[in-house]
């Protein structure tokens, strides 16, 4: 009988516990990063260094993985740095897988489609007699696959940082780079 008791005791803790519990969990304050889907952000990168707009919509689909879309405009299209860019307009479609478990955030692989326009260096001239070079510039439009690496850090409040390289290859014409580079350093929200 006594052992009996103490089961019946011990359940009955056990119940209101998980009641407390449960009343706790209700009064915390609401984690934006954990309750909403989209994103909008900006390279803040290409802004500062190149003064390109590249802008970010993101997606999540569910707690490991995401898709985005991002809109390249190279404004100025005679102030290339080093040839840094040679793309004026590209549109690309990304889809982000995460290894943490965090809601959507943390360190992920990604793979990506862009398409994307600008002009190409595509032949070097050397003139030996005057000493000068020169190079044609073509006009391409082509489409790379690629893939790269990243991290995803999000404030409590929503705000993000999202850290990413990848790396691509144009698979259409010759007249455009073959290999392109992505630097991303973008600062947004998720709302």
């Amino acid at each position: 009988m006594k052992k009996s008791l103490c089961l019946l005791a011990l359940l009955c803790l056990n119940f209101t516990a998980h009641a407390q519990t449960s009343e706790e969990e209700e009064n915390l304050p609401v984690d934006r990063r954990d309750i909403t889907n989209n994103e909008l952000s900006f390279n803040a990168f290409n802004l500062v260094a190149f003064g390109i707009f590249d802008l970010s919509y993101e997606r999540v689909i569910n707690e490991n993985s995401t898709w985005s879309t991002e809109l390249f405009l190279h404004l100025n299209k005679d102030d290339y740095y080093d040839e840094a860019y040679y793309k004026d307009v590209s549109v690309t479609g990304k889809y982000k897988h995460f290894f943490s478990s965090s809601y959507a955030r943390g360190f992920y692989v990604h793979g990506f489609g862009m398409l994307s326009s600008g002009e190409y260096e595509s032949t070097y001239y050397f003139d030996s007699v005057t000493g000068e070079s020169s190079w044609d510039r073509e006009d391409y439009t082509d489409f790379a696959i690629g893939f790269g690496l990243g991290g995803k850090f999000i404030s409590s409040g929503g705000f993000l940082l999202d850290l990413s390289g990848g790396i691509g290859r144009n698979i259409f014409t010759s007249s455009s780079p073959e290999i392109i580079g992505q630097f991303m350093v973008n600062f947004g929200y998720r709302f």
